[in-house]
């Protein structure tokens, strides 16, 4: 597969990203918003994110009632048509239940509309609506994601490829159209944190992006350790590393607490209920948010303090911000959007500048 490269750590190669699963939400005054109408406005979204210089904008993908997007691909090349800068990808693609050769064309035809600024974050699928949708059993849950990314894998070195397996047709010196321009697609792996998907993850040489979620976010050190140890043991190069967590910005650690915890409770309950979740307190929210907790919620310094301290302790290179949260209207997470790339983001970029002259 194609080289990928990336430095270690450092204040100027860090990158800031966001990404939505474009949740079904309500206006200010209570009313919901159409799902075609909140696709519309994750488009409006990642241009404001081109405008305030982020380096990412990531779409997510679902197959349930509370989430618009189910092609992101689509949402995407309307960004990308609309953007001069911004990388536009996956957040992610449900790999387990695609075709992996559709979803390397997908991507590479998104490549050559944004003129080389896609990227594809490949996930098993937290969220298993797609399964029988697709006509997959969740019993194939792990082989599915195995077999598919080892093939994707081989496509993404755009050379004729061979394989064969249980969960698809077997390919023999396959050529897959459209190529890329670069010829390295940039592809990441999700991972939840399991030390197998860790592994998995290095031994095809991929991008390592971390979805922390809940906790403290210094337990998926161990992991960026064990990632680090693998590539080099598979003989790979340097790769990429990222996090993703949720977050919310707003003038004051009080006006984003409050504004943001009915919906953040309202979707964990949305999704808890067949999950068997225990309704979300405001005591754990609270916690969740503060210093040790994996929300990136309130001020601009409050988040940009808390972004810097966990992008310095786990060592990566990417972080992204999923900027809403169920019924959040779009409004508030304009609002959001903007103090995240105009204030949080250069606050974060001087305070590990400050911290290596420190050290």
């Amino acid at each position: 597969m194609p080289e990928v490269t990336a430095p270690e750590f450092t204040p100027t190669t860090v990158e800031f990203g966001l990404d939505t699963f474009g949740d079904v939400t309500r206006t200010k005054d209570g009313a919901e918003v159409s799902q075609a109408q909140v696709i519309r406005n994750v488009v409006d979204e990642g241009v404001l994110a081109d405008q305030v210089g982020l380096n990412f904008f990531g779409v997510g993908e679902h197959h349930r009632a509370d989430f618009a997007v189910s092609a992101p691909e689509v949402v995407l090349a309307a960004v990308a048509a609309r953007t001069t800068n911004i990388h536009v990808g996956s957040a992610v693609t449900v790999l387990s239940s695609d075709d992996p050769v559709r979803v390397f064309q997908r991507f590479a035809t998104l490549d050559a509309i944004s003129g080389g600024r896609a990227e594809v974050i490949l996930g098993r699928g937290s969220f298993t609506e797609s399964f029988p949708l697709f006509g997959f059993d969740l019993s194939d849950y792990e082989r599915l994601f195995e077999e598919k990314l080892e093939l994707f894998a081989e496509l993404l070195t755009e050379q004729p490829v061979s394989w064969s397996g249980a969960t698809r047709a077997s390919l023999t010196e396959q050529s897959v159209f459209p190529h890329t321009e670069s010829g390295a697609l940039r592809a990441w792996v999700g991972v939840g944190g399991s030390p197998e998907s860790v592994v998995r993850t290095a031994r095809y040489g991929l991008p390592m992006m971390l979805a922390i979620i809940g906790g403290a976010p210094v337990r998926f050190a161990p992991y960026v350790d064990l990632y680090r140890r693998a590539m080099a043991q598979f003989e790979h190069p340097v790769a990429a590393i990222g996090m993703h967590s949720p977050g919310f910005v707003a003038e004051t650690d009080d006006e984003a607490r409050n504004e943001f915890f009915p919906h953040y409770k309202a979707m964990h309950a949305s999704i808890g209920a067949s999950r068997g979740w225990p309704p979300l307190t405001r005591a754990q929210f609270w916690e969740e948010s503060g210093e040790d907790g994996a929300l990136y919620i309130g001020s601009p310094e409050t988040v940009a303090r808390k972004i810097a301290r966990n992008v310095e302790a786990l060592g990566v290179s990417r972080f992204d911000l999923k900027y809403g949260a169920g019924t959040l209207s779009h409004e508030s997470m304009m609002t959001n959007i903007e103090l995240y790339g105009t204030k949080v983001v250069p606050m974060v970029k001087e305070l590990l500048a400050e911290s290596v002259a420190v050290s």
